[in-house]
């Protein structure tokens, strides 16, 4: 194999149809690693030691363990696939164990925040139908920011209020929304016009990027008086964490979500716990008695 990392770049891009980000991403990693061991050095020549002075090496730099880890996971992955294409006996990445990472709680709006960012709707303006509609729909499927700006007018079925969403991994899902969203949408649309093409766009026609769609987010927050540091992804953390409160299954949310994996869905479990015993102490006459 001539050039071990564009093969694996080319299977991840043909194989396992991974988006340009993730391709940069592996890219600048393995790239890195490679000036690590040195030129004229064959991965052949790579052990456990190597991987961990690789690791040494990144933690000197006070990388966070998030992006050590990262990196590690990175290896890995192209360690097997050249295991699997007999460019290599055998991965060492694997023997490798990663940076401990610390647990971080899920970052969510309490049910009133989450009220008042929807009901003071986007701040005024032409936008103000089309970003309310931003709003609404983030917090009634709990999209990926990048999937809402992936959308367009013919993922929508408007009789049934459902979205056609391709999710990580180019794998598609159907996410319902409700009443409210449906309004936003409407009176959204209806000063859209017909056509297809991005369901939101901006105002030169073009689709509205990630970027914009953060702005969109941050700006209706602090205009509905919010205070802390509101995302797009608050608002999927959102809709999961008051869908789980309100006694939803934990693997519908995970369908809803996109999520590959049930572990993933389950760092919401702590949150629904927390509220559980909050409305445990509140009721139970036993609760608080001593």
């Amino acid at each position: 194999m001539n050039d071990p990392l564009s093969a694996f770049l080319r299977y991840l891009a043909l194989e396992r149809d991974a988006s340009p980000h993730t391709l940069r991403s592996y890219r600048s990693d393995l790239a890195e690693f490679g000036r690590f061991v040195g030129p004229g050095k064959g991965l052949d020549t790579v052990d456990a030691r190597t991987v961990r002075g690789y690791l040494a090496h990144l933690h000197a730099r006070r990388l966070e363990p998030a992006s050590v880890g990262r990196k590690l996971a990175a290896l890995r992955s192209w360690f097997r696939f050249l295991v699997r294409r007999g460019a290599l006996q055998r991965n060492a990445a694997r023997e490798v164990r990663g940076p401990r990472l610390p647990k971080k709680l899920v970052s969510f709006l309490p049910i009133d925040e989450a009220m008042s960012l929807m009901e003071a709707r986007a701040p005024d303006g032409p936008a103000r139908a089309r970003d309310t509609a931003v709003l609404e729909l983030l917090y009634a499927t709990g999209l990926r920011v990048s999937e809402l700006a992936g959308l367009d007018l013919d993922d929508l079925d408007r009789s049934q209020q459902t979205v056609r969403v391709l999710g990580k991994g180019r794998k598609e899902r159907i996410v319902p929304y409700g009443n409210r969203a449906a309004s936003a949408l409407g009176a959204y649309l209806n000063g859209r016009g017909a056509g297809a093409g991005a369901l939101f766009a901006n105002q030169r026609g073009g689709r509205l990027t990630v970027r914009s769609l953060h702005t969109i987010v941050r700006r209706s927050a602090a205009m509905s008086g919010i205070t802390r540091r509101v995302s797009p992804h608050t608002l999927r953390h959102t809709f999961a964490t008051h869908l789980l409160d309100a006694g939803a299954d934990l693997r519908m949310i995970q369908e809803l979500l996109g999520h590959s994996r049930l572990s993933t869905t389950q760092r919401y479990t702590h949150v629904a716990a927390d509220q559980l015993m909050r409305v445990y102490d509140a009721a139970h006459p036993r609760a608080r008695a001593k």
